[in-house]
């Protein structure tokens, strides 16, 4: 059973459930970094694997446009009545080049084994100008290899250096037991914006004592 299905599956889990129990704060700093790396603009903004829709209002409150894109129909039923959205392989995006001005990934790179081919189709999409903005679980802290028992007493055990896919989790209570993970080291994600002509502009990170996020502001090296 692959992920799409999966995600099918607990779609109705995840909004009901798993999104309520994160309701309440930002305790993962994905809402400021959204602030901090997105910003204000004006124009449409992608959300590649927008699941549910949950970040739409708030890209909407920085004045974008939101427009949603993801594989999962079940969670797209979800995310319906929040932005406009479309079933799509977020490896081949059905927009022309150049087009946008703006596209956000929040946290959903693991879901995508193909990320780097992900990033090179956001490259594409991209006008001049324009900028992507990623929020992911941190590589260096986040993954199977990661036990996260106590928040305050990280153990990092073999693995990282690997790059793979697992159902591996440290919780039953969240969702990569049940979907599975693509763990890629810092290193190689990092490589994969580069590789696709992506610029670095800006970093951050949330989550407290040790960080749970990472969050990469881009843009197309090409259209500066």
């Amino acid at each position: 059973m692959g992920p799409v299905s999966t995600y099918d599956e607990i779609a109705d889990w995840y909004e009901e459930e798993f999104v309520g129990r994160q309701a309440d704060g930002d305790p993962l700093g994905i809402e400021q970094a959204l602030r901090l790396l997105l910003g204000a603009g004006k124009g449409t903004c992608l959300e590649i694997g927008c699941g549910t829709g949950r970040y739409a209002s708030l890209v909407r409150e920085l004045g974008w446009c939101p427009l949603g894109v993801d594989l999962s129909a079940g969670m797209l039923r979800h995310a319906a009545g929040r932005l406009p959205i479309a079933r799509a392989d977020v490896g081949r995006l059905p927009f022309p080049d150049g087009c946008l001005p703006a596209v956000v990934a929040v946290m959903v790179h693991t879901d995508m084994p193909a990320y780097p081919q992900v990033l090179r189709e956001v490259a594409r999409v991209l006008r001049p100008g324009g900028r992507f903005v990623h929020i992911g679980v941190h590589p260096c802290f986040c993954g199977g290899f990661a036990d996260r028992t106590d928040p305050d007493a990280v153990v990092i055990r073999p693995g990282y250096l690997d790059s793979h896919w697992t159902h591996n989790s440290w919780t039953d209570q969240g969702v990569r037991d049940k979907v599975g993970a693509t763990h890629r080291p810092l290193p190689e994600l990092l490589h994969a914006f580069l590789d696709a002509g992506l610029e670095f502009e800006h970093f951050t990170e949330g989550g407290t004592p040790t960080p749970v996020m990472l969050a990469i502001q881009a843009r197309n090296r090409s259209n500066k």
